[in-house]
């Protein structure tokens, strides 16, 4: 009697081991989807960040050439009127 409730509670300890390796396993396999994707979204951040940054340079450099433009544009008329 004694031995049987023995191996059935290492057997029950065995089934709660394998359970738990499973379980530690999965939580792995999670963990490093979880890393993954912090990766993607690392990187993809980061080239939201390098094309808002080329956005913004294009953007300065349109205003400059449009403050060149209406210059030039001033200039023609002024000449235009006076002639």
């Amino acid at each position: 009697e004694i031995s049987t409730a023995i191996a059935s509670a290492v057997e029950e300890q065995g089934a709660a081991t394998r359970e738990i390796a499973r379980n530690v396993q999965e939580a792995s396999t999670g963990t490093t989807e979880v890393s993954n994707n912090i990766g993607h979204v690392s990187q993809t951040a980061k080239e939201t960040g390098e094309t808002a940054r080329t956005i913004q340079d294009s953007s300065t450099s349109l205003a400059d050439h449009s403050k060149e433009l209406r210059s030039e544009v001033d200039e023609f008329l002024t000449r235009i009127r006076a002639a």
